[in-house]
């Protein structure tokens, strides 16, 4: 991975594209490596977009990756498929596999896989054009994606009109994405409505924060609730009623119980040091292309969660969490 970074010195008087003004720059990088290869970009901190205009004495700092390869290959690699129909497929995704090619994970992921499956040709990329355009060639089939350590339901689509179908009811919330999930500790109460805004860790780019009280960021909502606890590990249920990224590890570090085996916002776990992360996609009620209406689909509980609840069950007494037992939380 590389890095860049500038500063927009005082006298400049321009109002700029930042690509524009990168490209200008003696150390700098043309606008068609800008939008193939860039992965960041901040300016005074914050996350922007090649779009933004600079000013004076604005800092700029820009992560991007060289190396992008030419074209987006089928790979034969096996994947465990929930339903199937003309316009999509739905997959359980397996932890581990990153959703679509990005920077660092060029093969492997479940793209590739898919391409596959379909018995479609290799995707040439686009090394000039629109960001939309460029970001479009990498995610075919791509209507929201999961994190690499995310196991669980992805629905993806087999042409552009069910992609399209698909896009709109992400967009419009209209429909309804469950997960299930092992925290260290006891949320506040055993069920909640958590609202907050998320934005970038300024210390530390890859992770990010909720945070109350201001409009930056984005906003993000997401109602849990308990259904088991363990001593001092609860099991989770999650609906988000928005997708950001890193959206429930971020709110459950909110209220204080990070996700087991989450190696960005959770400590190593003394009881449990070997444990991946502790997330899974495990409800999808959607409405497929050209239906009115609403399909469920539901994964399988992953091995995973199986064997680490059996470890909880020997060190701790199960106490269902209901109505009535929510004192436990108190």
């Amino acid at each position: 991975m590389a890095y860049f970074s500038v500063k927009v010195p005082e006298s400049y008087n321009s109002a700029e594209r930042l690509d524009k003004y990168i490209s200008t720059v003696s150390s700098g990088m043309n606008r068609s490596k800008l939008k193939s290869g860039v992965t960041l970009i901040l300016i005074n901190g914050k996350k922007s977009k090649l779009s933004q205009k600079v000013k004076a004495g604005d800092m700029i700092d820009i992560e991007w990756e060289d190396n992008i390869p030419d074209d987006i290959t089928p790979e034969d690699i096996p994947l465990d498929i929930i339903y199937e129909d003309d316009n999509v497929t739905v997959v359980n995704k397996k932890q581990g596999m990153v959703t679509h090619p990005a920077c660092g994970n060029w093969n492997g992921t479940l793209v590739n896989a898919l391409l596959y499956h379909w018995g479609r040709e290799k995707i040439v990329q686009l090394k000039e054009g629109s960001d939309s355009e460029i970001l479009m060639r990498r995610r075919p089939g791509i209507v929201h994606r999961l994190d690499k350590e995310t196991s669980g339901i992805i629905i993806t689509a087999k042409n552009r009109q069910s992609e399209e179908w698909l896009i709109n009811q992400f967009k419009e919330k209209s429909l309804r994405k469950e997960y299930i999930l092992i925290v260290k500790g006891r949320p506040p109460a055993y069920a909640g409505d958590i609202r907050t805004q998320i934005v970038r860790d300024p210390k530390n780019r890859k992770r990010f924060k909720a945070v109350t009280d201001t409009d930056e960021g984005k906003f993000a909502r997401t109602i849990y609730h308990c259904i088991a606890a363990y001593g001092n590990y609860t099991l989770v249920r999650v609906r988000l009623k928005t997708g950001r990224t890193h959206q429930i590890r971020v709110h459950m570090k909110y209220l204080g119980c990070p996700i087991v085996g989450d190696s960005i916002y959770n400590k190593t776990d003394p009881i449990f040091p070997d444990a991946t992360l502790m997330l899974h996609s495990k409800l999808l009620e959607i409405k497929l292309p050209g239906s009115d209406k609403t399909t469920v689909f539901i994964s399988k509980t992953p091995r995973r969660f199986l064997e680490l609840e059996k470890q909880l069950r020997q060190k701790y007494p199960k106490k269902l969490i209901t109505k009535e037992t929510k004192e436990a939380f108190k």
